[in-house]
């Protein structure tokens, strides 16, 4: 296990759930059984608060540790792309660059590919709330 995946795992400032939420999602993994759910508030098309849950190992919670960072005072309209972003980049047709996003380098590395469904879950459950 990468102590480094681990380390941002750990990191749980957002794992909670928001009782005031604006916005509520909820994804399962068929292939393995996480589950993500992800609640936001959300203002003037901007994310002010992420708050998320779920059974999931810990490539998704490092995951979703991340994104929740990365999300809070970003606009829907770049989360979106940061989520569309993300499906392409395990297709090998986008490096992640934006400086601001540089943080996924941590976690979008190819030796992780095997793991991207558990990566890619908390997009996809983001990505329901960013669309809508």
């Amino acid at each position: 296990m990468d102590l480094e995946i681990l380390n941002i795992a750990a990191d749980t400032v957002n794992h909670k759930d928001i009782k005031n939420h604006t916005h509520y999602s909820k994804l399962k993994n068929s292939m393995c059984g996480d589950e993500m759910k992800i609640k936001l508030i959300i203002k003037n098309e901007k994310i002010i608060d992420f708050g998320y849950q779920g059974d999931s190992c810990v490539y998704c919670q490092a995951s979703a540790s991340l994104l929740s960072k990365i999300s809070i005072n970003s606009k829907k309209n770049r989360i979106n792309e940061l989520c569309d972003a993300a499906k392409l980049y395990f297709n090998g047709d986008v490096k992640i660059k934006l400086i601001k996003w540089g943080y996924l380098k941590k976690l979008f590395k190819k030796k992780n590919f095997s793991r991207k469904e558990c990566i890619l879950l908390p997009f996809k459950t983001l990505k329901k709330i960013v669309t809508s």
